[in-house]
């Protein structure tokens, strides 16, 4: 793991039109998020950074997306090039005073697996196809499922089939063939996993979208996608399916992904 630069840049910064200002006072009580992104930056290398600006922009109110543009650039120039950061870009408030606000955040502990269980009760997100409303539900989500010694809550439709995981997206593995949630479950566009849909389209492997239920998954390889872990295999799920993994395909894909990185835009001088 590389070290991380001793300056580090102000945590909690704002869009002023023209410039990112760093903001002293703390956020008191719930604050309403219309949009948000994240993404890994491991010395100055990014997966798929186009991908998050797009998914970001696309979340703001119209009138917001110019200025949204001009942050987003800002927000990326002032990520430092050495160590590993997980920086968040938001557009948030209510009404009229809406605000865009960049957090600086030293990268998390990442690893290769997780545990997960399934969110019990109705699906609580009020927007499930926009990153950023539904976080502080999505947080109350995971939580509840570490007290059931999970690492990750799976949402799943009112037919029971698997949507995606509360921070992460999902697919799993039918012999040769890489399976994803099917088109019409409303759920966040994950940017990993399309990249990796990408990937394996790329290296003729073939790619099967479909609606499954947890139990259909026994015996199966399931992995959850994001941009702070990557690709992590499911070891366990709380009173789920018996899961299996083969040998070497998680670690070759985990490289696979990882070798697309690229580095930031040079930020100016």
């Amino acid at each position: 793991m590389s070290e991380r630069p001793s300056a580090r840049p102000a945590p909690l910064q704002r869009w002023r039109g023209e410039a990112l200002e760093p903001v002293d006072a703390c956020e008191t009580g719930e604050v309403a998020v219309v949009a948000a992104d994240s993404w890994l930056v491991v010395d100055g290398r990014v997966l798929a950074l186009d991908l998050h600006r797009t998914r970001f922009l696309e979340a703001l109110p119209a009138e917001w997306r110019d200025r949204g543009e001009e942050f987003f650039d800002a927000a990326v120039a002032a990520i430092p090039r050495q160590g590993e950061w997980f920086p968040r870009v938001d557009l948030r408030g209510e009404g009229d005073r809406l605000e865009l606000q960049l957090r600086m955040r030293p990268a998390p502990e990442r690893t290769r697996w997780v545990v997960v269980a399934t969110h019990r009760g109705p699906d609580p997100r009020r927007e499930p196809n926009v990153k950023g409303p539904d976080l502080a539900t999505m947080l109350r989500l995971r939580t509840e499922a570490q007290q059931r010694g999970a690492g990750e809550a799976i949402l799943v439709s009112p037919e029971g089939y698997l949507v995606e995981g509360a921070y992460s997206g999902l697919a799993w593995w039918r012999g040769d063939l890489l399976c994803f949630p099917a088109h019409d479950l409303d759920r966040v566009d994950s940017v990993t996993a399309r990249t990796l849909e990408t990937l394996a389209s790329a290296l003729g492997v073939e790619v099967l979208h479909e609606h499954v239920t947890a139990s259909e998954l026994d015996g199966h390889e399931v992995w959850t996608l994001s941009a702070l872990q990557g690709i992590r295999i499911v070891t366990q799920w709380v009173d789920g399916p018996q899961l299996a993994e083969l040998p070497g395909r998680l670690d070759l894909w985990r490289r696979r992904l990882e070798s697309l990185r690229r580095p930031l835009p040079a930020a100016p001088l």
